[in-house]
């Protein structure tokens, strides 16, 4: 029988391998290897030619990737293995995974500011988390661009019909990042307007170019400010994963109150955990407990915030900060996502 230490060294060991192939999977994305190798397979000078590194170089990470099970190797050389396409160069497509060697460089990279900050109590600046937030922004584009208008609002008839039908009708998006979101909405209703706020001075900047290149910028505008003093009028505010983030949850949420038009709605979606503490946790709970303790706690805590709740965001938490905030008919909408649950205020 295979004992309990057995076990918890095996079991770190695994997360070590992934860590460093993960590590890999990000050298290959930042060098553009990937793409090289979806023109065709490459040997090692071919691939150092093509991409413009070191030949030496080349040849280890092929080797590696192919004993890692990304790449395939036969007389031709080394080819992108079934799927690797989709999931690691598609940053659109349904199956695109790409950031996650992103994500984890974005922690790693921070760590020490994090030991540091258990320490003293202090937090560690979202703007210093460079990595992750194109990590952030890189695992949720292809949600907004499939799901959003796919799925998601569509399930909310009142706000689905309100978008489509009300001319200039008015979004705000909040905490919208690199504006993938905001994006996704102007793209999905073409008569409605959408104006993104965000504290990060560089994802606006990131979220601009995202809308002219989407060519939507005529419609879609950026504001770096605080979510808690946004104003204007809204017919719908979003807040995508980033409710838990904020330092002042509540009062983001009376603010968002007093933008509604009136009919007008607040749709949310946060994270899908578990309704109470529970240990062991499943694997998109540890996930999640995972960026609380290495992004999200840190970050929040560099605020000085009213409330530093960290990632995990419980569907009861929000209900009760919805209803402090004033809304009376805040409820939990019947949307499935592995990842996110939705709510919408009132």
């Amino acid at each position: 029988m295979t004992s309990p230490t057995d076990i918890l060294g095996e079991r770190l060991l695994g997360a070590l391998t992934g860590a460093l192939e993960l590590c890999t999977v990000e050298l290959g994305r930042q060098l553009g290897l990937y793409t090289a190798l979806r023109d065709g397979a490459h040997d090692p000078a071919t691939l150092a030619k093509s991409a413009g590194i070191d030949e030496r170089y080349a040849r280890e990470w092929l080797e590696q990737q192919a004993a890692a099970g990304f790449l395939t190797f036969g007389d031709g050389g080394f080819a992108l293995g079934p799927g690797v396409a989709e999931v690691l160069l598609d940053e659109d497509g349904p199956a695109y995974a790409g950031a996650a060697g992103e994500f984890a460089l974005g922690v790693a990279l921070l760590t020490p500011r994090v030991v540091e900050a258990f320490r003293t109590g202090a937090g560690v600046p979202y703007t210093e988390y460079g990595h992750v937030r194109h990590g952030i922004a890189g695992f949720n584009r292809p949600m907004f661009t499939h799901l959003l208008a796919g799925e998601w609002l569509p399930a909310v008839p009142g706000i689905d019909r309100r978008l489509r039908e009300q001319p200039g009708a008015r979004v705000l998006d909040l905490g919208c990042g690199m504006g993938h979101s905001s994006v996704a909405l102007a793209r999905a209703y073409p008569a409605i307007t959408v104006r993104g706020v965000d504290l990060d001075e560089h994802s606006i900047s990131e979220a601009r170019r995202v809308a002219a290149a989407a060519g939507v910028a005529d419609r879609v505008g950026f504001t770096t400010g605080d979510a808690v003093t946004a104003g204007g009028t809204y017919d719908l505010v979003t807040i995508f994963e980033a409710l838990h983030d904020m330092g002042d949850p509540v009062g983001v949420l009376r603010n968002a109150r007093n933008l509604l038009a009136p009919g007008g709605s607040v749709f949310i979606a946060d994270e899908r955990v578990a309704d109470e503490f529970t240990a062991p946790a499943g694997e998109v709970e540890r996930l999640q407990y995972a960026f609380s303790v290495l992004h999200c706690l840190p970050a929040t805590r560099a605020e000085a915030p009213v409330v530093a709740n960290g990632t995990i965001l419980r569907a009861s938490t929000l209900l009760d900060w919805a209803r402090e905030a004033g809304y009376t008919r805040p409820e939990v909408l019947d949307i499935d996502n592995d990842f996110w649950r939705f709510y919408r205020l009132r």
